[in-house]
């Protein structure tokens, strides 16, 4: 049965509120506290561990394994832009989709690790000229593809490293609630991803009503607006997207199992860099990215700053050697991972704001007096 069209989200306010919001979250003084939480949880651990000596092993450093993660790294960033034009139907062009990636990584910077840049890129979509339903739409296949590939790696990397997915010598208490997190993760990400699953491809406006009635139950019903907007976004994505056919969706599947295949082997090829490795190595640190990947999840710091840090050396500490190797590797990986994503932010938005918005920015209240 065809939907009938749905309801054009009405501009006006609204949009200028959607415009402000997402002026005040791409703020360059955002990166100030998540840099400084970084950075100092990254010079607490040298401070703690460095013994003169421990770092003898950057004098031999495999360069063809740096250069193996920068193109890793690159290819993923090409992923990233190809995934976004082609899951838009092109209505973005390659600079378009290269402006798009960038600010809505440099959104996942400077937004909790829960939110990430998701919740900033409806709005980024629709700056660049795409209507917002449609937005709407192209932003829930993203998060559907992603959550994907999250259900589908899980039962892969359990059988590959069993009980090695969870970090040794540390106390069983901790090892337990991770294990307990990560059930729990797996299965609220199966559901959801079922859920927008069924949502864009079979039935909406069941999801809807679901919605609706669970907000309705007691304890619950001041989201109920909240429950029927979300469930009414799913309708119009549903929609808009209708006419996809196979070849859209194969292309979008194989472009988010390269992203995020790329996006976890980049720790491997960083150590292998300073540290022998054997293919066996490689293939566990992949799979304990996993369980790294809840930690970062639960983190409440902008793009898990300190909590990324912190946590690196308890789960693959192991692979490296000395305390202070690990810190390095600890800074060489947050550098090419979310600094340089910072620095290419601050540099790279000013111009996109220009571009996209005109002369609103002072007129909003637009960060260009930072």
């Amino acid at each position: 049965m065809s939907l009938p069209a749905p309801p054009t989200p009405p501009a006006g306010p609204a949009a200028a509120d959607q415009d402000a919001a997402l002026l005040r979250q791409l703020r360059p003084s955002r990166i100030v506290v998540p840099a400084l939480i970084g950075l100092s949880v990254v010079a607490f651990l040298f401070w703690r561990s460095y013994k003169p000596g421990d770092l003898a092993p950057l004098r031999d450093a495999k360069w063809g394994w740096l250069l193996i993660t920068l193109l890793v790294l690159w290819a993923r960033d090409l992923g990233y832009i190809y995934r976004i034009r082609h899951i838009t139907e092109r209505a973005l062009s390659w600079r378009q989709s290269f402006g798009v990636i960038v600010v809505w990584e440099f959104a996942s910077c400077v937004l909790p690790s829960a939110a990430g840049g998701t919740a900033a890129a409806p709005i980024i979509l629709t700056r660049e000229g795409i209507p917002l339903g449609k937005s709407l739409a192209y932003t829930l296949v993203t998060a559907l593809l992603d959550n994907l590939y999250y259900v589908l790696m899980v039962p892969l990397v359990v059988a590959l490293a069993g009980a090695g997915l969870y970090p040794h010598g540390l106390q069983s208490a901790f090892v337990q609630t991770l294990r307990v997190l990560f059930v729990v993760s797996y299965v609220a990400v199966s559901a959801y991803a079922g859920l927008l699953l069924y949502a864009l491809l079979v039935n909406p406006r069941a999801v809807r009503r679901l919605l609706v009635r669970l907000a309705s139950v007691r304890g619950l019903r001041r989201f109920r607006r909240l429950a029927y907007r979300q469930g009414q976004e799913m309708v119009n994505a549903s929609y808009h997207l209708r006419g996809a056919g196979p070849l859209y969706w194969w292309r979008a599947c194989l472009s988010t199992a390269f992203v995020w295949t790329a996006r976890y082997a980049v720790i491997g090829c960083l150590i292998a860099a300073f540290v022998p490795m054997s293919t066996n190595t490689f293939l566990f640190i992949f799979a304990r990215n996993i369980t790294y990947k809840v930690v970062l999840l639960l983190a409440i710091t902008p793009g898990g700053a300190g909590i990324a840090e912190g946590a690196f050396p308890t789960f693959f500490g192991r692979f490296i050697g000395t305390a202070a190797m690990t810190s390095f590797l600890v800074l060489l990986y947050r550098i090419v991972t979310y600094y340089f994503y910072l620095a290419l932010g601050v540099a790279y938005l000013p111009r996109w704001l220009a571009r996209v918005f005109g002369p609103r920015p002072a007129a909003a209240g637009a960060p260009t007096a930072e």
